[in-house]
This record gives structure tokens, sequence and C-alpha cells, in this order.
């Protein structure tokens, strides 16, 4: 759905009727997590790294990419994530996927931002072995989090001549959240650069991955927690999500080896998360397996959010409503990210003897 502001004491309020209704009469107390993802778009430092094409994002290249446009940058992700998730728990996302970054370095100047310092995240990254060097990351608070184990999953996509496609990984990441196992797979799935139909192939072999991975999580635990988040560059709708991933609109019609998308009725609606000549996308998801619907005594999926403010948005000319993005057309903008953010609400019920 569309950001809207509520009171706190309203949502939480709306948060206590629905556990009352589905747990009465236990006590109407919940503990609360924020799970996100953003595409930070290109956020690159300053210096030329002779192993990546990030010459465009230097001071003397195409983009003037200075320490003041970098810090402008990093100030502005800052203040957007400071407020994702803040509705129900104050200390905001627990979780937070990220794309578009180069390097940890550049998380790590993130994380020391004053908006979010006092957040203590920490930082799980690999390398990929993308030609731009964007990477995905993964960034947690640990009052809420604990890590158990992290890889980078190489995607081993290949042209049809046999050439390797050099694009990022996937990550994995299992941990602790709320007294609860959760899996999360983090995507980046290659872009469509030669059309959508042309470039189809390399995103369906990245969903088919996920459904191995998902899969093979769920035969060691039927009810494993999962969640597949990411820029899939596939809408809801597409055959990468909603054929490959089993990913459905109906939480109560989702398979044993599927997955929930609480995208799926709001991309219907026309609402997405990035926009490109006049047509709204909602590339950017997070799939909720079956696992975190049952209302048990676990960790259960309340709600989505796509966060899209009037400052992320473009104010004025053509492109009005759009987000507020680094640079367009070659010219610096000073905006936040060519993509909204999203977040879900896990819950788990407290009850007291």
């Amino acid at each position: 759905m569309f950001f809207f502001h509520l009171s706190p004491k309203s949502l939480i309020l709306s948060l206590s009727f629905l556990l009352t209704c589905r747990f009465a009469p236990a006590q109407q107390r919940a503990q609360v997590a924020a799970v996100g993802f953003y595409n930070f778009e290109n956020l690159f430092d300053t210096e030329d790294d002779p192993d990546k094409k990030d010459e465009e994002f230097t001071p003397d290249g195409r983009n003037r990419w200075t320490q003041v446009r970098y810090h402008t940058k990093l100030q502005q992700l800052a203040q957007v994530v400071s407020e994702l998730g803040t509705e129900l728990t104050p200390d905001g996302l627990a979780l937070l996927g990220v794309a578009e970054v180069e390097n940890r370095q550049v998380l790590a100047d993130f994380a020391l931002q004053p908006k979010v310092r006092d957040r203590s995240y920490q930082i799980i990254h690999y390398d990929s072995p993308d030609r731009r060097g964007i990477d995905v990351a993964l960034l947690y608070n640990p009052k809420y989090f604990t890590p158990l184990h992290s890889e980078a999953i190489p995607a081993e996509l290949f042209e049809s001549n046999g050439d390797t496609i050099y694009t990022r990984d996937i990550l994995y990441v299992s941990g602790i959240l709320l007294q609860d196992t959760l899996h999360l797979l983090v995507n980046h799935w290659p872009s469509r650069r030669g059309g959508q139909k042309a470039s189809e192939p390399g995103r369906m072999a990245m969903a088919m991955k996920n459904k191995r991975l998902s899969d093979s999580l769920r035969a060691r635990n039927p009810e494993a927690n999962i969640l597949i988040m990411g820029d899939l560059n596939d809408d809801p709708v597409n055959r990468s999500v909603k054929k490959v991933l089993d990913a459905t609109n109906r939480p109560d019609r989702v398979s044993p080896k599927g997955f929930f998308n609480p995208m799926y009725d709001l991309f219907k609606q026309g609402i997405g998360t990035l926009a490109y000549r006049d047509a709204w996308s909602l590339f950017d998801q997070i799939l909720v397996s079956p696992g975190l619907l049952s209302g048990g005594d676990g960790l259960w999926y309340y709600s989505m959010e796509i966060f899209n403010p009037p400052y992320l948005q473009q104010q004025t000319g053509d492109f009005q409503g759009y987000p507020l993005r680094t640079y367009g057309g070659g010219t610096y903008l000073g905006g936040y990210s060519d993509h909204f953010p999203v977040y879900i609400y896990l819950i788990r019920k407290m009850t007291s003897p």
C-alpha cells in the first residue's frame, strides 16, 4: 500500500485488535520487527577501483561524483531508513536488504550516519562478480537479530554462446529474529537491458535458483520461515515470480512450496516502486513463506508498506510523482534513489501465564 500517516497509537491499537481476534483470551501484546528492502541506486565511493567499471562515479568521471555528493547521498539514505518501520517499533528496521552498493566500506559509512548510528547496524556483505561492482547486502540491528550463517550463492548464468554473465550473487543469511529462526535470500536479478523478453531467461534462472534454495530449506523443515527479497527486475505477475516461485496474492492459497506475495494486488492497482516511460513497475518485493502465515506461537507476517512520502518524489515536470533519483539524464538531481523502499512487519505474540 502507499505510505500513509497514522499515529503510532492508532497503529498499535490496530495490532492489538488483530491479536485479540486471533488469540483471545491472550494478552494484547506482541513483539514486532520490521524487515525492509531498499535499492540504494549506485551507492559508490569516490575512488576508482581498477577491477570495476566505476569510473563514472569518481570526481573526474562523467557524474563528477565528489565527496560532497557522496556524503549527501549517505545522509539522505539514512534519513529514509531512519523512518522505515517506526510506526510500530521505535527502533525502525531490524533487518534491511540493500542493492547497488559498491563495497563494504560504503555500508560502514552509511551505518555511521547520525540518523541511524544509534541502531548499531551490522553488515553482511560479499563482493560479487558484477562488472560494475554493485552488490547486495544485509544490514541488521543486533538488538533484534543474531546471524547464524551467511554465504554468497553464485548466480552461475551464461550467455547462449557459453560466456559467463557476471551479475550479482544471491545473499543467503539465516539467524534468530524474535527468538525464532528466519532465512533470508537477498536478490538483485539481471536488468531488462535489451528488452523484457530478451532478458527474461536470466531472471527465470535466478528465480529457479531461489526456488531450489528455498526447497532445500523446507526439505529440512517444512515450516521454515523464509523471506525472498530484492530488486527482481520483474513484476509480481511475471513468470519468474508468479510461476517459478509460485508466489500468489492469496495467503490462504499458498502452496506448501510457494510464497505469499503481498505486493501482487498493489501492482494490479497500478502502484509501484519505480517508474519508466509513464508506467509503474513493482520490482522491489518481499515474498513470504507459508510458515510465516500460520499465526502460531512463532513469527508471523502482519503487514507491508511501500514508503513513498512526498519528499521522495519529484514534485514538478514530466516526471512528477516518480522517485527522486540522484541523477536524471546525466544531470545531478541530488535525490535519493530511483526506487521506493518496501518493508514488512513480522510479529510474535506474547502471552502472560
